[in-house]
């Protein structure tokens, strides 16, 4: 793997030449949640068992290559992109100190991957292990970590417990299901239904390349993954927070053993790194969260905030709150 150096890459911008090497400049931008801070943004690319994977590194504005920085893996929720809420965090960890690369999983927004919307906790592992070596890679940077935003706060529960170069971790209004949990949501019958659906939908695929999805988040599609009436789901379709162009509301249907499979809870007992938590009543399933906690048997914190859920993706008050608990916890056990 070729990393360029930051120098390559500004080098690059100032000649005005596009695509000279993997993963290209972008102008850098100032965080519009603290704009007493800074940070650089660039475009990179980085291979993962032959595709190529994307992703946004945040850099402080003033870094020196000749230093040594903690550096962090952040990525987000369940069919999240990276200029969603991980890219929220990614800029102000940068605006922190820290160099922090958010990526497009596999499958994901600007990443390869066949069939697109896949969600497959071994293809995320996979991925997250490869940001960890582009990050090794950079001559700049030292002890690594992971952030993991909801769904990513279970990925990265994975990641941690199988990596050794992983030396602190941090979740963020972290989903965290298990087999009890899914069955106290949708029941033992549901689950069955969709067992079979996914199975069906995979070999479909395997034999036409015809893929079956259904939207992600819908509050009047009964066939949707998570399907509310009642459901808070602005931010995913308000343009002005989370409803990117680049995320699609689309969920693989043959991804539906693979996540009724994916059980972060389980591997609590192997994170052997100093972990924080930074969750609320209000975030999802919150006695999940206790229940990991308890598991965890290295240095641990737990930092329970206000709020809601999605408050924790985009509103000021609970990303400076996150952001204040886990910078300090990083740069304590990242040093």
């Amino acid at each position: 793997m070729n990393v360029p150096t930051r120098r390559d890459f500004l080098a690059v911008a100032a000649l005005g030449v596009a695509g000279l090497v993997a993963g290209c400049t972008s102008p850098a931008r100032r965080n519009p949640h603290n704009l007493e801070g800074s940070m650089m943004m660039r475009k990179v690319s980085f291979k993962r068992d032959g595709l190529t994977l994307a992703g946004n590194l945040f850099e402080p504005e003033n870094l020196n290559e000749s230093g040594r920085y903690p550096a962090v893996v952040v990525a987000g929720s369940l069919s999240s992109v990276k200029e969603q809420m991980a890219g929220a965090y990614g800029r102000t960890l940068a605006e922190n100190g820290f160099v922090a690369l958010v990526i497009d999983y596999s499958h994901y927004g600007e990443s390869e991957g066949q069939p697109r919307q896949l969600e497959s906790p071994a293809a995320k592992l996979s991925d997250l292990k490869a940001a960890v070596s582009y990050l090794t890679a950079l001559p700049y940077t030292k002890a690594i970590g992971m952030v993991g935003v909801c769904t990513s706060g279970g990925n990265g529960a994975y990641l941690v417990a199988a990596d050794e170069r992983v030396k602190a971790f941090a979740t963020v209004a972290a989903f965290l299901p298990d087999p009890e949990l899914n069955e106290r949501l949708v029941g033992a019958a549901e689950i069955a239904r969709r067992r079979a659906a996914g199975a069906e939908a995979k070999l479909r695929f395997e034999r036409s390349g015809e893929q079956v999805t259904v939207p992600t988040y819908s509050v009047d599609d009964p066939s949707a993954l998570n399907y509310n009436p009642k459901g808070n789901y602005d931010y995913y379709f308000n343009k002005a927070r989370g409803g990117v162009p680049e995320w699609k509301n689309e969920f693989a249907v043959m991804s539906h053993g693979p996540w009724l499979d994916f059980d972060p809870v389980s591997k609590a007992s192997a994170i052997k790194v100093p972990t924080i938590m930074v969750h609320s009543d209000g975030c999802a399933f919150p006695e999940q969260a206790k229940k990991f906690y308890s598991l965890l048997g290295a240095v641990k914190e737990l930092a329970w905030g206000d709020g809601t859920h999605f408050d924790y993706y985009d509103q000021p008050a609970q990303i400076d709150y996150a952001v204040k608990n886990v910078a300090a916890f990083l740069h304590k056990h990242l040093s």
